[in-house]
């Protein structure tokens, strides 16, 4: 049972350092991102902050080769797989803001194939069997399958990361919370 509080609080804002803060600043001048419970406990070493934040820059690679659609299914099959309520909730929230039901999607043959890629390497820690990798394979060149299982690892390295800390949903995610949590 996940307990209610997390392992690590996220970093209180009289404690971020002037290297954090340029992070921080950095991170919401170019991405317009929010600082998160994650990020802001990420915040407690500058380092992990930024090693993590390359997801952002690996995720808009990944919109150009599976588009505004597609990308936030690929990254959310991968949260799901990973069981991270966190990450999963997010990408909950961009699927309903888009006007799908994550628990009614309808998938062509090749959406699905693409989702079960992403699930089969959370799931078998990078063990695709070949039925599972080809198809995606065959539509997509070498480069553009190394940005999707790149991708692929950093979202599992962000779920993992949740994970282990219990890091607390934050408040704007909460009408988006799977029925099942």
């Amino acid at each position: 049972m996940k307990p209610t509080r997390s392992r690590i609080l996220p970093l209180p804002e009289e404690n971020i350092t002037p290297e954090t803060q340029k992070a921080y600043q950095h991170h919401k001048t170019n991405y317009h991102g929010r600082i998160t419970n994650m990020k802001s406990t990420l915040g407690h070493s500058t380092i992990a902050f930024e090693a993590y934040m390359q997801w952002y820059p690996l995720y808009e690679k990944v919109k150009k080769i599976l588009g505004e659609r597609l990308s936030p299914l690929y990254a959310w099959s991968i949260s799901e797989a990973s069981d991270c309520p966190l990450c999963s909730t997010y990408f909950r929230k961009s699927i309903i803001e888009s006007g799908e039901d994550p628990e009614q999607l309808i998938l062509s043959e090749q959406d699905q194939q693409l989702l079960s890629f992403g699930a089969a390497i959370a799931l078998n820690k990078g063990f695709v069997p070949d039925e599972i990798y080809q198809p995606v394979a065959d539509r997509h060149s070498g480069q553009e399958m190394v940005v999707l299982i790149a991708f692929a690892g950093i979202m599992i390295a962000t779920n993992i990361f949740n994970n282990v800390i219990h890091t607390e949903i934050d408040e704007y995610l909460y009408p988006y919370l799977s029925p099942k949590q």
